[in-house]
């Protein structure tokens, strides 16, 4: 039978190596170092152990994947032809070794047995370096594929592999995004390696200041409780809101329901809206902490009633997303806008069939909230009309219709129809918006925030000419309008 045995060099000295581990390097015929960068390797060479290492395919290779992938090609060569080779790595096979799981991945396809033996890992030697129990929690992290969503803040954390002084400042940049620059870390190169191994705690910012880093060298965060970062993660806010609404927390949050704090959620979207139109990012960056604050109490309550939870509401949304992006996370070609469109459309239509309901019996205008704006309401009716054709030819022929529900509304002789036909003349606007691809709504709620910095400009101006409104005639108050005009 072929056979890759893989087994680990420890973290420190010969001394230091389990006598099995060491009996087994010592007798193995073809015996191979994944590099000979380790304490233990000149050691073997003053013991007369003959061994070959990989270290020239560091050299060849562009990257480090590039390079573990050419070990592990090499590596089933040699045990086709030599039958059986040990295959020693630093540490333990088990752990942060890329080539021990590509050479597992691979074993079946390739007619080979890959046979896991055993190791000291580095972990031993670097929780006794920076003296922590890992019963409290810890995550190991590789430090060539560290990315920000996999720092939790709250556990200990130990980032391998931090290669050069290269990988120190890109491991110092990720730890940025969510620790302070002062931030206390530890880098420990060479654990557990009598005469070698040395431990520096440093501000975080200090992290790539520090030379010599190499390929025994670890980063350790300890966790913090500091507010200023736990506030960062959602996982905070989860827990506000649980404690909220929990019976030792908030009497208000306790009473409300959906329907109680509906409104609310209507309000504050408002306000995000608000923000946006201001192109305020400060103030926008508060509303819609409390847009979210909404949807994670909903949220809350749902949890309490028993229905779902945040990360329901989490998963169906991420499902979603992915589910009506095939051009990106699938295979369908989507170049424009309007060809993602036409694929929402046909998706949208193959979730309602996946939930029972009957698309022949529906009207083509449903779908749209009832209690969007009536102005937005008008412009989504019109557009989903269109799609089938019932429709203006051009723009002139909304020109004409506007102009057709202007007589209308002046021909009207009572209050009743006075209201039909100017419902009928907005109904037109909003088509003519949609013709020239304006949201209706944006357009209005611009012309209204200009009315209103016009008319503070009159009371201003009128104010500084010691007159009130009531005073002001129209002509006073007409001119100062033109004056804001030209401001």
């Amino acid at each position: 039978m072929l056979k890759i045995s893989v087994i680990g060099l420890g973290a420190g000295d010969v001394s230091q190596m389990p006598l099995g581990v060491y009996e087994q390097i010592t007798g193995a015929k073809h015996l191979y170092l994944r590099t000979q960068k380790h304490p233990v390797a000149q050691q073997l060479k003053e013991r007369g152990v003959k061994f070959q290492s990989f270290d020239s395919f560091y050299e060849d290779a562009e990257s480090f994947p590039e390079v573990y992938h050419l070990i592990c090609k090499e590596l089933f060569v040699q045990a086709k032809e030599k039958g059986e080779v040990l295959f020693a790595v630093p540490g333990h096979p088990m752990v942060a070794e890329q080539t021990t799981q590509l050479l597992l991945q691979q074993a079946h396809d390739q007619g080979v047995e890959v046979e896991i033996l055993g190791g000291q890992s580095f972990l031993d030697a670097m929780f006794t370096a920076i003296k922590m129990d890992p019963v409290e929690g810890f995550v190991l992290l590789d430090a060539l594929h560290l990315d920000r969503k996999d720092i939790n803040p709250r556990v200990h954390t130990i980032i391998t592999q931090v290669y050069d002084d290269l990988t120190a400042s890109e491991v110092k940049l990720t730890l940025m995004e969510v620790f302070p620059d002062e931030y206390p870390v530890t880098l420990v190169i060479a654990a557990g390696v009598t005469g070698e191994e040395k431990i520096q705690q440093m501000p975080l910012y200090e992290l790539d200041h520090i030379k010599g880093t190499h390929n025994l060298a670890a980063v350790y965060v300890p966790p913090t409780q500091d507010d200023k970062i736990l506030n960062r993660q959602f996982s905070t806010l989860r827990e506000i809101i649980s404690i909220l609404r929990s019976p030792e927390g908030c009497p208000w949050d306790r009473e409300q329901t959906h329907k109680s704090i509906r409104k609310h959620l209507i309000e504050e979207t408002y306000e995000v809206l608000e923000t946006i139109d201001d192109d305020d990012p400060e103030a926008m960056c508060e509303e819609m902490g409390d847009l979210l604050m909404q949807v994670m109490l909903h949220s809350q309550i749902a949890e309490d009633d028993g229905d779902f939870t945040v990360e329901d509401v989490i998963s169906v949304l991420n499902e979603k997303l992915v589910r009506r992006h095939p051009h990106v996370f699938g295979e369908k070609a989507a170049d424009t806008s309007d060809e993602v469109l036409t694929n929402w459309d046909q998706i949208k239509v193959q979730e309602k069939m996946d939930k029972g309901i009957d698309i022949e019996n529906k009207s083509l205008l449903d779908g749209i909230p009832r209690h969007l704006p009536a102005l937005l309401t008008a412009y989504e009716l019109a557009k989903k009309a269109s799609k089938v054709g019932f429709d203006w030819d051009q723009v002139q022929d909304v020109y004409a219709k506007i102009e057709e529900e202007m007589d209308e509304v002046k021909q009207a002789s009572n209050a009743e129809e006075v209201k039909e036909e100017l419902g009928d003349l907005l109904f037109a606007v909003a088509n003519l918006a949609r013709f020239l691809k304006v949201d209706p709504e944006e357009a209005l709620a611009l012309t209204n925030r200009k009315f209103k910095t016009r008319f503070s400009h009159i009371e201003k101006r009128l104010q500084e000419m010691g007159k009130n409104l009531e005073e002001a005639t129209l002509d006073e108050m007409e001119a100062l309008w033109q004056e804001a005009k030209r401001t």
